[in-house]
């Protein structure tokens, strides 16, 4: 069993960055509501009290027992977490007149303490908060100010316990993950054994001894979560695992194909199924975008029952969930007992009677990654964009067919070719190609044309979980667009997305 830092979230957005930061320190880190306290036996080395929309003084303001971490743990309290302990010790936190949001210069009292050492006198660091800390508990002593708020950072005099007003998880905060690091190493004093290699090892034990004889299908997507999930679990049993892929008529050009080859050179025991047509007749005449997504979840889980009835003794149905699929789950007001489903398996295991096995559930994305690279997965596979479950049937407007479908996945072919050939592509969090449900008027060797518009969408990000249009050059806008229309027949126009999220969404339904 790993040493785990504890972050105890009272609602941050950024919750789930802090615990990235630590992983990256090689450093074993779970995030639960901030009412949870660690069990008995585990190997809990640290807390962290994150921040939170809420304000310290609100009526129904979160609250926990500071007492009882203090006497068991080192405790590190991030911004509202800060503020807490200020107050629940007889500090006062109020509205400031000097209210700071982005960056500050953050500068250190001289006061020596293991939390800033190291770190340069002066550094630039990541401010959001509308409350302040006016007035620290007499136990405490300052060890960081800004120029604009007297209380940065401080420190419980003879313990173990630290506040901070800023994040040091975003990247704004220059050398935000050298103050994690003294934390967790320093003052927690981890060991950093938490690797992808010790992750595979401990992992293919685990399901070896969960599984036993037994068999376990697992529905493919060709994506990097569930093939990975399938190479850890044909590492732990071999052959005892089915894989099932299942053509929707809605994936990339080519990609039904190409992906079986890639498995079948990783050594899966692959069942695939075109059910393109299938899925085609039950999407015939639908625009609406949730009823598109519900017809794709329904005919997947009936074409997947169907497949699986085939198969001899199976017990068990993993799923590629990963982390932010758990806490996402959980709600900051308390535990809750239900962990969010795959998107594609409804209630497939009810009907059958099968068991949930999820290899990746303690994984964020680019851990996943790490993970792949480890077991031998190509890098042109790992570093793959994202693709939507649904498919393309979400980046047509309108209603779908199969022309429709056939002159997208051309375009958006030449698209992300092109993206890669100029060193683009990885640059880019996600790139995909939109059928818009407009024509217009073109010119095609003197004659008028009267065709379809695609629009092209590029987005930079860390999780998705916001996005900024990712600034293209010009000549590769002009490169693409050229190609697209001189190439693909049916489309005479092109333009580009320059949306961020928010307000927009990465996908356009």
């Amino acid at each position: 069993m790993h040493q785990k830092i504890l972050i105890l979230d009272f609602g941050s957005q950024y919750t789930q960055l802090i615990a990235r930061r630590i992983r990256e320190l090689h450093v074993y880190c779970e995030i639960h509501p901030y009412n949870h306290f660690p069990e008995p036996g585990e190997d809990v080395k640290g807390i962290i009290l994150s921040g939170s929309p809420c304000s310290v003084n609100d009526i129904d303001a979160p609250d926990l027992d500071l007492d009882s971490l203090r006497l068991r743990f080192p405790v590190l309290g991030i911004c509202y977490g800060a503020q807490l302990m200020a107050k629940k010790y007889g500090g006062k936190v109020g509205r400031s007149s000097h209210r700071e949001y982005g960056r500050a210069m953050l500068l250190q009292t001289g006061v020596s303490n293991r939390l800033t050492e190291g770190l340069d006198y002066e550094s630039q660091v990541w401010m959001s908060h509308g409350d302040s800390i006016l007035e620290l508990p007499e136990t405490c002593e300052i060890i960081a100010k800004t120029d604009s708020i007297p209380v940065g950072a401080f420190h419980f005099k003879g313990s173990q316990t630290y506040g901070i007003q800023f994040h040091p998880e975003v990247t704004h905060s220059i050398q935000g993950k050298e103050l994690l690091k003294n934390f967790v190493y320093d003052i927690c004093a981890c060991a950093g054994d938490w690797t992808p290699n010790s992750f595979i090892t401990e992992t293919v034990a685990s399901l070896q001894q969960q599984l036993g004889p037994d068999q376990v299908i697992l529905g493919l997507s060709g994506g990097v979560d569930s093939t990975v999930a399938g190479l850890l679990l044909h590492k732990a049993i071999g052959d005892r695992l089915t894989c099932i892929f299942i053509n929707n008529g809605l994936l990339r050009k080519d990609e039904f194909t190409e992906v079986q080859k890639n498995y079948t050179r990783l050594g899966l025991r692959v069942v695939a199924v075109d059910a393109s047509q299938r899925f085609y007749n039950e999407l015939n005449g639908v625009s609406d975008p949730e009823q598109k997504r519900k017809i794709i979840g329904r005919v997947f889980i009936e074409v997947f029952e169907e497949e699986a009835l085939k198969l001899n003794d199976v017990r068990w149905l993993a799923q590629g969930t990963i982390y932010p699929d758990v806490i996402e789950s959980v709600s900051v007001k308390g535990p809750s007992a239900t962990i969010k489903s795959h998107h594609n398996v409804g209630g497939l295991p009810e009907k059958m009677h099968l068991k949930i096995v999820e290899p990746l559930k303690a994984l964020f994305k680019d851990e996943v990654r790490l993970v792949g690279r480890e077991l031998g997965l190509e890098e042109s596979f790992i570093g793959r964009h994202p693709f939507p479950g649904p498919g393309l049937a979400i980046r047509i407007l309108g209603d779908i067919t199969e022309e429709k479908v056939r002159i997208l996945q051309e375009a958006d072919s030449i698209y992300l070719q092109i993206l890669k050939d100029r060193g683009l592509y990885d640059q880019i969090w996600q790139a995909g190609t939109i059928f818009l449900p407009v024509r217009s008027v073109g010119v095609m060797g003197d004659e008028r044309t009267y065709e379809h518009a695609v629009a092209i969408r590029a987005v930079t990000s860390l999780d998705g979980m916001t996005a900024d249009w990712f600034p293209m050059p010009y000549d590769a806008l002009a490169e693409i667009s050229n190609t697209i229309i001189n190439r693909v027949k049916g489309i005479n126009r092109v333009v580009y997305d320059i949306s961020s999220k928010p307000p927009a969404t990465i996908e356009w339904e």
